[in-house]
Parts: C-alpha cells; sequence; structure tokens
C-alpha cells in the first residue's frame, strides 16, 4: 500500500475535517460523562474509555456506509458513536435503560447497532476480529462492494483468531480491514512485556498490504484507510494497519480502586497529551484558516447540548422490565 500525498490531493476537505472534528469531540466528551458517572457510582457495571484514541475510529469510519460493517472492542464506544450511533443510546445502554442500544442488556462492553454496521463491542478479547471476517465473507457474498473493519488493541494481536483470520482473508480476497489500534497497553502490562517483535510483521509474514502509522493524526488515518478501503471494494483483498495512539484514561475507570502501585507514569501521560488527536486537528483547522476560537466554542456547545440531552434522556428512561429479560433468555420456557 503506498503512503498518499496527506495535505495535497488526497486530503478530506475543511468542511469534512471540521465534520470528523465534531465527531472526535462527541466521542470525548460523551466518554468524559460515562467516566463521570463510573466514578459517581451509578452505572451499573464499569466502563473502559478510548479518550486519546477518537482519530482512529472517526477517520476510518469516515469512508464507511451503514451497510459496511464494524467489529469492535471492549473499548468500543468511540467505534459505536464514529460509526453513526447516537449517544442517546449509546449512553442509556451504559446505564443500563431500555431504551439502549441492546435495550439495556448489554451494557458498555456490548453496544450493538446493526442498522448502522456496528456488528458490536465485545467483552472477549480479539473477539470482534472473527465477527468480522464472517461480515466480510458475507459481503464477499452479497457482492454489493460492501467491507468489514475489525478494530483491536495491541493487547489481542496475540490471540489466535487474529492469525487465523489473516490466513483465510488473504487466500479468500475478504474485503477486510484489520486496524490495530496500537495503545502502548495490554490491560496493565506495556506492550513489549507482553509481543514480541512488530506487531504490523506478522500480517506482513501473511503477505497482506501493511501500514504503521500515526494513529493520533486523523488525516494519516483516514488517507491510509481509504486506500485500504477502495482496495476492498475491489476485490484486491485485506489490508492491515497498526495505528500508534494512546488511552489518556486508565484501561477501567475503577483501577485506582484496586491498583498497587501505577504501571504508567503521570510524566507519560502528560508527554503524550501533547499529541491529543483533537486539538491537533483543532489547530490544522485553524491553520488552513477553516475555524476560528468562535467557531471551536460552538462546536463544544453543541457537542455538550447532544451529551446533556442523551445523558437526560437515559435518566428518564426504565430499566428493562423481567418479562423482557426473560424472554432474552429463555424461549416459550420459564425458569
Amino acid at each position: 500500500m503506498s503512503q498518499p500525498d496527506l495535505h495535497h490531493n488526497f486530503t478530506p476537505g475543511p468542511e469534512r475535517l471540521k465534520a470528523m472534528l465534531e465527531r472526535m469531540l462527541l466521542i470525548r466528551r460523551t466518554e468524559e460523562q460515562l467516566g463521570a458517572d463510573s466514578r459517581s457510582g451509578e452505572l451499573p457495571g464499569n466502563v473502559h474509555l478510548c479518550a486519546g484514541q477518537e482519530a482512529i475510529a472517526v477517520a476510518v469510519c469516515d469512508h464507511l456506509s451503514d451497510d459496511d460493517y464494524v467489529g469492535s472492542t471492549h473499548r468500543g464506544h468511540g467505534h459505536f458513536l464514529a460509526k453513526g450511533g447516537s449517544a442517546r443510546s449509546l449512553i442509556a445502554e451504559v446505564h443500563g435503560k431500555s431504551s439502549g442500544a441492546c435495550g439495556g442488556l448489554g451494557g458498555s462492553m456490548h453496544v450493538t447497532d446493526l442498522s448502522k454496521g456496528m456488528i458490536g463491542a465485545n467483552g472477549i478479547v480479539g473477539g470482534g476480529i472473527g465477527l468480522a471476517a464472517g461480515a466480510a465473507l458475507s459481503a464477499q457474498v452479497a457482492g454489493q462492494g460492501q467491507v468489514a473493519v475489525a478494530f483491536f488493541g495491541d493487547g489481542a494481536s496475540s490471540q489466535g483468531i487474529l492469525s487465523e483470520v489473516m490466513n483465510i482473508a488473504v487466500l479468500w480476497k475478504l474485503p477486510l480491514l484489520l486496524i490495530c489500534e496500537y495503545n502502548g497497553y495490554s490491560e496493565f502490562s506495556a506492550s513489549a512485556t507482553v509481543n514480541a517483535g512488530v506487531i504490523a510483521d506478522r500480517a506482513r509474514a501473511f503477505g497482506m498490504p501493511t501500514e504503521v502509522i500515526d494513529g493520533n493524526d486523523l488525516e494519516a488515518v483516514w488517507a491510509v484507510a481509504a486506500v485500504a478501503i477502495d482496495r476492498a471494494r475491489k476485490g484486491e483483498g485485506p489490508s492491515f494497519i497498526e495505528a500508534k495512539t494512546y488511552r489518556l484514561r486508565g484501561h477501567l475507570e475503577a483501577e485506582d480502586g484496586f491498583l498497587q502501585a501505577p504501571y504508567r507514569s503521570e510524566d507519560e501521560i502528560d508527554q503524550w497529551r501533547t499529541r491529543d488527536p483533537i486539538p491537533r486537528l483543532a489547530q490544522r483547522l485553524v491553520e488552513l484558516s477553516a475555524l476560528t476560537a468562535t467557531d471551536i466554542e460552538a462546536l463544544e456547545a453543541n457537542v455538550a447540548a447532544v451529551v446533556q440531552d442523551a445523558l437526560q434522556f437515559a435518566h428518564e428512561s426504565e430499566p428493562p422490565g423481567m418479562e423482557r429479560v426473560l424472554s432474552s433468555v429463555f424461549v416459550d420456557q420459564r425458569p
């Protein structure tokens, strides 16, 4: 896969960039709200937030339609929103309400919206990889030009399912894009302590077109994803992208309550904050004279209103009734 010229003839225009900035802001502010809800004890379960990684999901999903598929991870809120899912259905789901994306029964790690091609976040590490491969095979059989994307972290890269999927995807030329969101950690362990070698080299061994990019540079992700998705739509097979990024929050919001010692330094986190993809894209738009400080404030206000509306919607919604719970587990019988 050749590296395109990112800032000349192969880059999204200012209006498209502004829309992606707003989507990244929506993900970040939604995650911050859910983090606050978790710390205040309002949620029925824990949350794994993707703050700092938003550029990857948004840039990739900008090339996808509702007919394309995305398989996600346990850190999947950003993928859900990037694929077009609503903040209302996401926040209501995480709060365990019947108005949520899965009727309040899936929770944070299983947010799904099939109408948007979001085939699900997944509590199983690497679980979305196989699902996306199946969706890619379905798309190939349908012959309508659909593609499937599997997002996974560096912690999932050593799961056997990845090697199996890369093998069959290359053999069958599946319309599949494999995206490793390399954030440097597998839960609480630095990636270098659990992953041997270069992750991208595993895809190269199968003869798969592969790129290693700065995952916090939205334009770089957008350009490389465009090439890979175009290849897939043309029937030219799968591609692999290793996108270097960083999660600015912990592995999960409750970790300070049980960790005996920090597993990363504040200096490290602060250094990555200087590479935060959101202010980075905002500054790029300012340099292009496409946004002013006033425009950015207006975007922030719009996003804040959407998040507060979604939170109120969740608070006003009811939890799933027992009949819904039973009918989702038992068919024509009761325990």
